[in-house]
């Protein structure tokens, strides 16, 4: 095989695939490894806050299910990313709650590699009344994040979703790596 790090598959989709095929996560991870998958995306995190969740993605797997397809994939060897949606209708105190799972995972598995908060956009979905946070939002997330999760290698700033501006400032503010190639 090429020199080639394969990153694919949320948690969410894992937990769909061993649902649809009648496995368990260890079983879908390890088929997925066998066929050269080498780590996961965070996406599907959202928020981990239940009340939030409900209204944001009720159908997605639950917090405590993301969590725990994570701690599977990282005893598994896998490294992964963990991610968190951040400013439409969760609280403040629901995103410190969010990084302290985060965290007591990272300090039992250590598989995390990188945390990107993600900016929520109104745009295309039922919540579009709700209004989009700030720049100066986006940033003080980045810094806290970048404080309370010292036990993670990487902060990302995912600058299709916060904008090139606020990314560029995002170095200031604890962030070691800019992504985004794609915009839904």
């Amino acid at each position: 095989r090429p020199d080639l790090h394969i990153k694919g598959f949320t948690a969410v989709e894992i937990r769909y695939y061993a649902d649809k095929y009648g496995m368990s996560v260890p079983e879908v991870l390890t088929h997925l490894r066998d066929a050269g998958l080498d780590s996961l995306p965070g996406g599907g995190a959202e928020i981990f806050a239940e009340r939030a969740r409900k209204k944001l993605c009720h159908d997605k797997v639950s917090s405590d299910g993301w969590l725990d397809i994570h701690r599977t994939a990282h005893h598994m060897g896998f490294r992964t990313n963990a991610t968190m949606l951040f400013g439409s209708i969760e609280t403040l105190e629901e995103r410190v709650d969010h990084m302290q799972r985060l965290r007591d995972l990272q300090d039992e598995t250590g598989g995390f590699q990188t945390f990107i908060p993600l900016k929520f956009h109104n745009e295309n979905n039922r919540l579009r009344n709700v209004a989009e946070t700030t720049g100066l939002d986006c940033l003080r997330t980045l810094a806290i994040a970048r404080l309370f999760l010292d036990n993670f290698p990487h902060v990302k700033a995912y600058w299709p979703m916060m904008g090139i501006q606020v990314a560029q400032l995002s170095q200031a503010f604890g962030v070691s790596d800019l992504d985004g190639t794609v915009r839904e």
